[in-house]
Protein backbone atom coordinates (compact mmCIF):
# COMPACT_ATOMS: atom_id res chain seq x y z
CA UNK A 1 0.00 0.00 0.00
CA UNK A 2 2.95 2.57 1.00
CA UNK A 3 4.57 2.53 -2.54
CA UNK A 4 1.12 2.28 -4.31
CA UNK A 5 1.22 5.99 -2.20
CA UNK A 6 4.85 6.63 -3.00
CA UNK A 7 4.10 6.03 -6.68
CA UNK A 8 0.86 7.45 -6.90
CA UNK A 9 2.64 10.74 -5.24
CA UNK A 10 5.64 10.50 -7.88
CA UNK A 11 2.93 10.60 -10.68
CA UNK A 12 1.43 14.07 -9.08
CA UNK A 13 4.42 15.52 -9.26
CA UNK A 14 5.65 14.74 -12.37
CA UNK A 15 2.18 15.94 -13.42
CA UNK A 16 2.47 19.16 -11.80
CA UNK A 17 6.41 19.79 -13.03
CA UNK A 18 5.10 18.99 -16.78
CA UNK A 19 1.99 21.51 -16.68
CA UNK A 20 4.33 24.00 -15.03
CA UNK A 21 7.00 23.79 -17.78
CA UNK A 22 3.87 23.90 -20.61
CA UNK A 23 2.65 26.72 -19.05
CA UNK A 24 5.96 28.79 -18.52
CA UNK A 25 6.64 27.37 -22.37
CA UNK A 26 3.70 28.89 -23.41
CA UNK A 27 3.99 32.37 -21.18
CA UNK A 28 7.30 32.47 -22.91
CA UNK A 29 6.18 32.03 -26.38
CA UNK A 30 3.36 34.26 -26.12
CA UNK A 31 6.29 37.50 -24.62
CA UNK A 32 8.41 36.50 -28.21
CA UNK A 33 5.44 36.71 -30.00
CA UNK A 34 4.09 40.04 -28.56
CA UNK A 35 7.87 41.47 -29.15
CA UNK A 36 8.32 40.39 -32.77
CA UNK A 37 4.79 41.67 -33.45
CA UNK A 38 5.86 45.14 -31.88
CA UNK A 39 9.19 44.71 -33.80
CA UNK A 40 7.64 44.46 -36.94
CA UNK A 41 4.97 46.84 -36.48
CA UNK A 42 8.35 49.79 -35.70
CA UNK A 43 9.92 48.12 -39.20
CA UNK A 44 6.53 48.65 -40.92
CA UNK A 45 5.90 51.85 -40.10
CA UNK A 46 9.73 53.12 -40.42
CA UNK A 47 10.02 51.10 -43.92
CA UNK A 48 6.86 53.28 -45.09
CA UNK A 49 7.86 57.05 -43.52
CA UNK A 50 11.63 56.70 -43.84
CA UNK A 51 12.05 54.35 -46.77
CA UNK A 52 14.17 51.33 -45.18
CA UNK A 53 15.21 48.51 -47.22
CA UNK A 54 16.79 45.38 -47.07
CA UNK A 55 20.47 47.11 -46.22
CA UNK A 56 19.14 48.93 -42.92
CA UNK A 57 17.48 45.92 -41.93
CA UNK A 58 21.00 44.04 -42.33
CA UNK A 59 22.67 47.14 -40.29
CA UNK A 60 19.97 46.73 -37.87
CA UNK A 61 20.59 43.27 -37.15
CA UNK A 62 24.42 43.97 -37.54
CA UNK A 63 24.23 46.69 -34.88
CA UNK A 64 22.08 44.81 -32.72
CA UNK A 65 24.66 41.71 -32.28
CA UNK A 66 27.28 44.64 -31.33
CA UNK A 67 25.33 45.72 -28.79
CA UNK A 68 23.89 42.24 -27.53
CA UNK A 69 26.22 39.57 -28.32
CA UNK A 70 25.23 36.37 -28.93
CA UNK A 71 21.67 37.29 -29.83
CA UNK A 72 19.48 34.83 -31.49
CA UNK A 73 16.52 35.69 -33.71
CA UNK A 74 17.08 38.86 -34.87
CA UNK A 75 19.00 38.55 -38.45
CA UNK A 76 18.13 40.62 -40.95
CA UNK A 77 15.42 37.68 -42.72
CA UNK A 78 13.81 37.24 -39.50
CA UNK A 79 13.26 41.19 -39.51
CA UNK A 80 11.65 40.58 -42.76
CA UNK A 81 9.50 38.01 -41.01
CA UNK A 82 8.89 40.40 -38.08
CA UNK A 83 7.25 42.88 -40.60
CA UNK A 84 5.51 40.41 -42.48
CA UNK A 85 4.22 38.92 -39.67
CA UNK A 86 3.04 42.45 -37.93
CA UNK A 87 1.44 43.15 -41.47
CA UNK A 88 -0.42 40.09 -41.57
CA UNK A 89 -2.18 39.82 -38.71
CA UNK A 90 -2.38 43.53 -38.15
CA UNK A 91 -6.11 43.88 -39.65
CA UNK A 92 -6.80 40.91 -36.63
CA UNK A 93 -5.33 41.83 -33.41
CA UNK A 94 -4.44 44.98 -31.88
CA UNK A 95 -1.77 44.68 -28.72
CA UNK A 96 -3.19 45.73 -25.88
CA UNK A 97 -0.89 47.64 -22.93
CA UNK A 98 -1.14 47.90 -18.92
CA UNK A 99 -0.87 51.13 -17.63
CA UNK A 100 2.79 50.66 -16.86
CA UNK A 101 3.77 49.70 -20.24
CA UNK A 102 1.85 52.58 -21.46
CA UNK A 103 4.00 55.13 -19.85
CA UNK A 104 6.84 53.23 -20.49
CA UNK A 105 6.20 53.10 -24.28
CA UNK A 106 5.86 57.27 -23.72
CA UNK A 107 9.74 57.26 -22.63
CA UNK A 108 10.29 55.01 -25.71
CA UNK A 109 11.61 52.24 -23.28
CA UNK A 110 9.84 49.51 -24.36
CA UNK A 111 8.02 47.42 -26.69
CA UNK A 112 7.00 44.25 -25.13
CA UNK A 113 4.70 43.22 -22.99
CA UNK A 114 0.89 42.92 -23.12
CA UNK A 115 -1.48 40.66 -25.17
CA UNK A 116 -3.28 40.20 -28.46
CA UNK A 117 -6.64 41.30 -28.46
CA UNK A 118 -9.04 40.75 -31.36
CA UNK A 119 -9.66 44.08 -32.71
CA UNK A 120 -13.51 45.15 -33.39
CA UNK A 121 -13.40 45.90 -36.94
CA UNK A 122 -13.19 42.39 -38.11
CA UNK A 123 -15.67 40.58 -36.31
CA UNK A 124 -18.26 40.68 -39.35
CA UNK A 125 -16.06 39.42 -41.98
CA UNK A 126 -14.87 36.57 -39.79
CA UNK A 127 -17.74 35.82 -38.19
CA UNK A 128 -16.88 33.25 -35.29
CA UNK A 129 -13.85 31.81 -36.89
CA UNK A 130 -11.95 34.19 -34.98
CA UNK A 131 -12.93 35.00 -31.15
CA UNK A 132 -11.67 35.85 -27.93
CA UNK A 133 -10.56 32.37 -27.24
CA UNK A 134 -8.16 31.85 -30.49
CA UNK A 135 -5.68 34.50 -28.74
CA UNK A 136 -4.90 31.23 -26.10
CA UNK A 137 -4.04 29.09 -29.12
CA UNK A 138 -2.58 31.36 -31.16
CA UNK A 139 0.17 32.10 -28.11
CA UNK A 140 0.84 27.95 -28.10
CA UNK A 141 2.32 28.24 -31.99
CA UNK A 142 5.66 29.09 -32.35
CA UNK A 143 6.67 32.10 -34.72
CA UNK A 144 8.37 29.63 -37.12
CA UNK A 145 4.90 27.96 -37.49
CA UNK A 146 3.70 31.34 -37.77
CA UNK A 147 6.24 32.18 -40.49
CA UNK A 148 5.53 29.02 -42.00
CA UNK A 149 2.12 29.86 -42.17
CA UNK A 150 1.84 33.55 -43.76
CA UNK A 151 4.51 32.34 -46.17
CA UNK A 152 2.01 29.91 -47.67
CA UNK A 153 -1.41 30.87 -46.86
CA UNK A 154 -3.56 34.29 -47.78
CA UNK A 155 -6.70 33.40 -46.17
CA UNK A 156 -7.22 34.66 -42.84
CA UNK A 157 -9.42 31.44 -41.98
CA UNK A 158 -7.16 29.00 -43.66
CA UNK A 159 -4.75 30.46 -41.76
CA UNK A 160 -6.92 30.29 -38.41
CA UNK A 161 -7.62 26.47 -39.14
CA UNK A 162 -4.00 25.34 -39.25
CA UNK A 163 -3.35 27.51 -36.03
CA UNK A 164 -5.87 25.52 -34.18
CA UNK A 165 -4.89 22.28 -35.52
CA UNK A 166 -0.95 22.97 -34.29
CA UNK A 167 -2.17 24.52 -31.15
CA UNK A 168 -4.18 20.96 -30.49
CA UNK A 169 -2.66 18.25 -32.03
CA UNK A 170 1.11 19.23 -31.40
CA UNK A 171 1.69 19.37 -35.02
CA UNK A 172 5.56 19.81 -35.78
CA UNK A 173 6.88 22.31 -38.51
CA UNK A 174 7.45 19.90 -40.67
CA UNK A 175 3.66 17.97 -40.00
CA UNK A 176 2.76 21.05 -41.00
CA UNK A 177 4.79 21.53 -44.39
CA UNK A 178 3.48 18.42 -45.11
CA UNK A 179 -0.39 19.27 -44.68
CA UNK A 180 0.45 22.34 -46.64
CA UNK A 181 2.00 20.74 -49.54
CA UNK A 182 -1.05 18.41 -49.24
CA UNK A 183 -3.42 21.11 -49.08
CA UNK A 184 -5.19 19.60 -46.16
CA UNK A 185 -7.45 22.83 -45.50
CA UNK A 186 -9.06 22.28 -49.02
CA UNK A 187 -9.56 18.78 -48.69
CA UNK A 188 -10.33 17.91 -45.84
CA UNK A 189 -13.76 16.93 -45.24
CA UNK A 190 -14.58 16.83 -49.24
CA UNK A 191 -14.58 13.32 -50.27
CA UNK A 192 -18.02 12.23 -52.06
CA UNK A 193 -19.41 9.28 -48.81
CA UNK A 194 -22.79 8.09 -47.85
CA UNK A 195 -22.09 9.59 -44.30
CA UNK A 196 -25.75 11.30 -44.34
CA UNK A 197 -27.62 8.11 -44.26
CA UNK A 198 -24.88 5.87 -43.26
CA UNK A 199 -24.40 7.67 -39.71
CA UNK A 200 -27.62 8.65 -37.88
CA UNK A 201 -25.95 10.79 -34.78
CA UNK A 202 -25.36 14.14 -36.49
CA UNK A 203 -22.31 14.81 -33.75
CA UNK A 204 -20.11 11.44 -34.77
CA UNK A 205 -21.35 12.30 -38.85
CA UNK A 206 -19.60 15.64 -38.45
CA UNK A 207 -16.71 14.46 -36.97
CA UNK A 208 -16.16 11.54 -39.44
CA UNK A 209 -16.50 13.74 -42.30
CA UNK A 210 -13.89 15.87 -41.00
CA UNK A 211 -11.66 12.74 -40.42
CA UNK A 212 -11.09 12.14 -44.04
CA UNK A 213 -10.45 13.92 -47.37
CA UNK A 214 -11.14 14.20 -50.98
CA UNK A 215 -7.23 13.51 -52.07
CA UNK A 216 -3.82 11.88 -50.36
CA UNK A 217 -0.67 12.74 -51.37
CA UNK A 218 1.49 9.85 -51.79
CA UNK A 219 4.90 11.71 -52.46
CA UNK A 220 6.87 8.79 -50.81
CA UNK A 221 5.76 6.39 -53.49
CA UNK A 222 8.10 6.17 -55.87
CA UNK A 223 6.82 4.10 -58.96
CA UNK A 224 9.44 4.51 -62.16
CA UNK A 225 6.88 3.34 -64.30
CA UNK A 226 3.55 4.41 -63.72
CA UNK A 227 2.05 1.20 -66.60
CA UNK A 228 3.71 -1.09 -63.81
CA UNK A 229 1.44 0.77 -60.99
CA UNK A 230 -0.06 -1.88 -58.92
CA UNK A 231 -1.88 -1.93 -55.94
CA UNK A 232 0.18 -4.44 -53.74
CA UNK A 233 3.40 -2.14 -54.72
CA UNK A 234 1.28 1.13 -53.35
CA UNK A 235 0.07 -0.77 -50.43
CA UNK A 236 3.82 -1.71 -49.78
CA UNK A 237 5.22 1.53 -49.88
CA UNK A 238 2.39 2.97 -47.24
CA UNK A 239 3.31 0.44 -44.97
CA UNK A 240 7.30 1.29 -45.76
CA UNK A 241 6.26 4.99 -44.98
CA UNK A 242 3.51 4.38 -42.31
CA UNK A 243 4.45 7.42 -40.40
CA UNK A 244 4.43 9.69 -43.33
CA UNK A 245 0.51 8.17 -44.12
CA UNK A 246 -0.51 8.77 -40.92
CA UNK A 247 0.16 11.93 -40.38
CA UNK A 248 -1.80 12.27 -43.67
CA UNK A 249 -4.64 10.73 -41.72
CA UNK A 250 -4.50 12.66 -38.49
CA UNK A 251 -3.16 11.98 -35.18
CA UNK A 252 -6.46 10.46 -33.85
CA UNK A 253 -5.24 7.38 -36.50
CA UNK A 254 -3.61 3.97 -35.52
CA UNK A 255 -2.44 1.35 -37.44
CA UNK A 256 -3.41 -2.26 -37.35
CA UNK A 257 -2.18 -3.62 -39.84
CA UNK A 258 -2.23 -4.82 -43.69
CA UNK A 259 -4.00 -7.62 -45.69
CA UNK A 260 -5.57 -8.15 -42.38
CA UNK A 261 -7.73 -11.39 -43.28
CA UNK A 262 -11.16 -12.05 -41.78
CA UNK A 263 -12.57 -15.94 -42.22
CA UNK A 264 -15.79 -15.48 -43.52
CA UNK A 265 -17.76 -18.69 -44.33
CA UNK A 266 -14.06 -21.07 -44.12
CA UNK A 267 -12.58 -18.37 -46.47
CA UNK A 268 -10.03 -15.68 -45.77
CA UNK A 269 -10.47 -12.07 -46.89
CA UNK A 270 -7.81 -9.61 -46.36
CA UNK A 271 -8.73 -5.67 -46.19
CA UNK A 272 -5.75 -3.77 -48.22
CA UNK A 273 -5.16 -1.32 -44.65
CA UNK A 274 -6.84 -1.81 -41.49
CA UNK A 275 -6.73 1.58 -38.96
CA UNK A 276 -8.28 2.71 -35.49
CA UNK A 277 -9.78 5.97 -35.24
CA UNK A 278 -9.54 6.85 -31.47
CA UNK A 279 -11.74 10.12 -31.75
CA UNK A 280 -14.72 8.18 -33.71
CA UNK A 281 -14.21 5.16 -32.01
CA UNK A 282 -14.27 2.77 -34.71
CA UNK A 283 -12.02 0.73 -37.54
CA UNK A 284 -11.26 2.16 -40.56
CA UNK A 285 -10.75 -0.07 -43.50
CA UNK A 286 -8.68 1.26 -46.65
CA UNK A 287 -9.39 -0.28 -50.10
CA UNK A 288 -6.26 0.59 -52.32
CA UNK A 289 -7.20 0.79 -56.43
CA UNK A 290 -4.60 1.76 -59.00
CA UNK A 291 -7.24 2.59 -61.51
CA UNK A 292 -10.59 4.69 -61.64
CA UNK A 293 -13.40 4.06 -59.43
CA UNK A 294 -15.65 1.54 -60.43
CA UNK A 295 -19.47 0.59 -58.93
CA UNK A 296 -18.53 -3.39 -57.73
CA UNK A 297 -15.85 -1.30 -55.54
CA UNK A 298 -18.44 -0.40 -52.86
CA UNK A 299 -19.89 -4.06 -53.37
CA UNK A 300 -16.82 -5.41 -52.14
CA UNK A 301 -16.25 -2.81 -49.43
CA UNK A 302 -19.47 -3.21 -48.13
CA UNK A 303 -18.68 -6.88 -47.86
CA UNK A 304 -15.68 -6.05 -45.80
CA UNK A 305 -17.11 -3.94 -43.43
CA UNK A 306 -20.11 -6.53 -42.41
CA UNK A 307 -17.28 -8.65 -42.09
CA UNK A 308 -14.77 -6.27 -39.60
CA UNK A 309 -18.34 -5.36 -38.18
CA UNK A 310 -18.87 -9.30 -37.33
CA UNK A 311 -16.06 -10.76 -36.04
CA UNK A 312 -13.48 -8.38 -35.57
CA UNK A 313 -15.20 -4.86 -33.78
CA UNK A 314 -15.15 -4.97 -30.32
CA UNK A 315 -18.36 -4.73 -28.42
CA UNK A 316 -18.12 -1.21 -27.52
CA UNK A 317 -16.88 -0.23 -30.78
CA UNK A 318 -19.02 2.05 -33.39
CA UNK A 319 -19.52 0.56 -36.93
CA UNK A 320 -16.73 0.35 -39.13
CA UNK A 321 -16.24 2.97 -41.58
CA UNK A 322 -14.59 2.17 -45.53
CA UNK A 323 -12.40 4.81 -47.57
CA UNK A 324 -11.84 3.51 -51.00
CA UNK A 325 -8.61 4.85 -52.68
CA UNK A 326 -8.61 5.34 -55.88
CA UNK A 327 -6.25 6.87 -59.26
CA UNK A 328 -9.53 8.98 -59.98
CA UNK A 329 -13.12 9.02 -59.52
CA UNK A 330 -16.16 10.66 -60.74
CA UNK A 331 -18.08 11.96 -58.09
CA UNK A 332 -21.83 11.26 -59.54
CA UNK A 333 -20.50 7.63 -60.51
CA UNK A 334 -19.75 7.76 -57.06
CA UNK A 335 -23.00 9.31 -56.03
CA UNK A 336 -25.21 6.37 -57.54
CA UNK A 337 -23.09 3.76 -56.22
CA UNK A 338 -23.64 4.49 -52.29
CA UNK A 339 -27.34 4.77 -53.48
CA UNK A 340 -29.12 2.06 -50.59
CA UNK A 341 -25.58 0.73 -49.01
CA UNK A 342 -25.89 1.11 -45.28
CA UNK A 343 -22.29 1.00 -44.35
CA UNK A 344 -20.74 4.26 -43.96
CA UNK A 345 -18.01 4.90 -46.67
CA UNK A 346 -16.06 7.41 -48.86
CA UNK A 347 -13.79 7.29 -51.82
CA UNK A 348 -10.66 9.45 -51.91
CA UNK A 349 -8.01 9.49 -54.51
CA UNK A 350 -4.40 9.61 -54.39
CA UNK A 351 -1.41 11.28 -55.88
CA UNK A 352 1.77 9.94 -56.71
CA UNK A 353 5.32 11.20 -56.88
CA UNK A 354 5.89 10.69 -60.28
CA UNK A 355 3.20 12.70 -61.05
CA UNK A 356 4.45 15.62 -62.68
CA UNK A 357 2.78 19.15 -62.48
CA UNK A 358 0.67 19.82 -66.02
CA UNK A 359 3.32 22.67 -66.68
CA UNK A 360 6.00 20.04 -67.08
CA UNK A 361 4.19 17.47 -68.56
CA UNK A 362 4.86 18.08 -71.89
CA UNK A 363 8.34 19.74 -71.53
CA UNK A 364 9.81 16.26 -70.39
CA UNK A 365 9.60 12.86 -72.56
CA UNK A 366 7.12 10.13 -70.28
CA UNK A 367 8.67 6.70 -68.90
CA UNK A 368 8.15 4.97 -72.75
CA UNK A 369 9.43 7.52 -74.82
CA UNK A 370 12.88 7.33 -72.23
CA UNK A 371 12.66 3.58 -72.20
CA UNK A 372 12.85 3.73 -76.04
CA UNK A 373 15.84 6.81 -76.47
CA UNK A 374 17.85 4.38 -74.01
CA UNK A 375 17.61 0.86 -76.15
Amino acid sequence: MKIKIYTDTIKQLKTAILASRYKAAVLANRELLVLYFNVGKLISEKSKTEKWGSKVLENISEDLQKELPGLRGFSATNLKNMRAFYDYWTPVFTISQSATDQLAKKSNKKLTSGKFVISQSPTDQFGATIDERFSEHFYRVSFTHHTTLITSVNSIEENVFYILRIANEFWSVETLKHHLQNKLYKKKGKLPNNFATAITNDDLRAKALMSFKDEYLLNYVNIEDPDEEDERVIENEIVRNIKKFLMSLGNEFAFISNQHRVMVGGEGYFTDLLFYNRKLQCLVAFDLKKGKFKPEHVGKMNFYLSALDEFVKLPHELPSIGIILCKEKNNKTVEFSFRDMKKAMGVSTYKLSNELPKQFKDALPDAKTLKKLMG
